[in-house]
């Protein structure tokens, strides 16, 4: 991928699931070479995964090469580092402890190659008392915060439908390997990145804790608003609902005009942030009787003529139909050997000069063992068939 900001990079994948594959995908989507490691026979679990169809090995694993290997052999353990000694991040989501087990911790890895980032995505880190547990994203939004306040106020604690922890946790990986990568070529060394999810969680809590600490208060499941910020929620149509957020003095006031009263951006309950913020379940209830009076499209006009942010919600079906996401390419189809008219995201962030893209969508269990283990590491036929046939590749 010449056009790749990470052109020139390779990653070698090792886990499975979604906290360190996704890591992997973003670092595949903008050019690094990603040889992904899976078990003989078997590969990562997430070929299997998905809703009515399982397609999330699809989009995970894009821009990856391959390769089947058993780690729990001496052999494939061997193999380990001399991949590791030809590139320049290795990346794992096993429990803390498991690397170090198969003589793959950074103590050892980095003897081979000082240059090596090795990046460790764990449910609660490389160190402390919990880092032996087993971890998983679910459990990181709850120990992290995010899922004592997701939801309804009257329900138990909600989920957001995505895996929202391991996407979190693998993103501020990413994060972490390029900051890695830029210490690297100040100095020439590597280093770990540890990334926990239940940390990346709580790395998006906003002032939640220092409100508790400070004043000693505890944030509560509010459903679809944020307490004090008004307006700013769900309001009902004739035909739906649509979401408005004019909470900004100066939306407010557009909006109050939009609305046809104008007088209310003046009214000592609403002129300020603070004041509507107090009055904030009177506000929305107005609103929604004015909202009541038109379709979804008639108030997305308006708030589109008075500057208003306003949107529809969302779902698959209005993502493929939406003209600015076929400006932005932000879909991309590709072509599936089982399936016809396969849609996915396309590559995040968009840079300028160096865009990235999505090349090939997840490769068949072992695709690239030839080109990896022939081509790179420079393995005869003869050998590769011996370690296939004794389970090692």
């Amino acid at each position: 991928m010449a056009q790749g900001a990470l052109s020139g990079l390779r990653l070698i994948e090792m886990g499975q699931l979604i906290a360190g594959p996704f890591c992997g995908q973003l670092m595949g989507d903008h050019g690094a070479e990603v040889i992904k490691i899976e078990p003989p026979k078997v590969g990562d679990a997430m070929r299997s995964w998905g809703q009515g169809i399982p397609l999330w090995f699809s989009v995970v694993g894009r821009n990856k090469k391959s390769i089947t290997l058993n780690l729990r052999e001496k052999e494939g353990q061997d193999i380990v580092r001399r991949l590791a000694e030809k590139s320049d991040f290795l990346l794992e989501n096993f429990r803390p402890g498991t690397m170090e087990k198969w003589g793959l911790g950074y103590d050892e890895l980095s003897k081979i190659n000082e240059a090596l980032i090795m990046i460790r995505v764990s449910g609660y880190g490389q160190t402390g008392p919990y880092a032996s547990r087993a971890g998983y994203g679910s459990i990181g939004e709850a120990m992290g915060g995010m899922r004592y306040i997701a939801g309804e106020p009257d329900r138990p604690p909600s989920r957001a439908g995505l895996s929202i922890g391991d996407s979190l946790a693998a993103t501020y990986a990413c994060l972490g390997a390029m900051m890695a990568l830029h210490h690297r070529h100040v100095t020439g060394k590597g280093q770990v990145v540890d990334s926990a999810i239940y940390e990346a969680v709580l790395a998006n809590m906003e002032s939640t804790v220092a409100e508790y600490s400070v004043a000693g208060h505890i944030r509560e499941r509010t459903g679809s608003i944020l307490p004090k910020i008004a307006p700013s929620n769900v309001y009902p149509t004739s035909d739906g609902s649509v979401l408005i957020g004019g909470n900004q003095d100066s939306v407010w006031k557009r909006m109050a005009a939009m609305m046809g009263q104008p007088e209310l951006a003046e009214d000592d309950r609403y002129a300020t942030h603070v004041a509507r913020g107090e009055n904030q379940t009177e506000l929305d209830d107005l609103i929604g009787e004015w909202t009541k009076t038109l379709t979804s499209q008639q108030v997305l006009d308006l708030c589109e003529e008075h500057g208003v942010p306003a949107g529809n919600i969302y779902r698959a079906p209005e993502m493929i139909a939406d003209p600015h996401f076929a400006a932005r390419e932000a879909l991309v189809t590709m072509d599936h050997p089982q399936h016809d008219n396969f849609v996915m995201q396309n590559v995040a962030p968009k840079l300028s000069e160096t865009p990235g893209g999505v090349e090939s969508i997840g490769p068949d269990l072992g695709a690239h063992n030839e080109v990896i283990y022939g081509e790179l590491l420079g393995m005869d036929s003869q050998t590769r068939a011996d370690l296939e046939a004794r389970g090692i590749i």
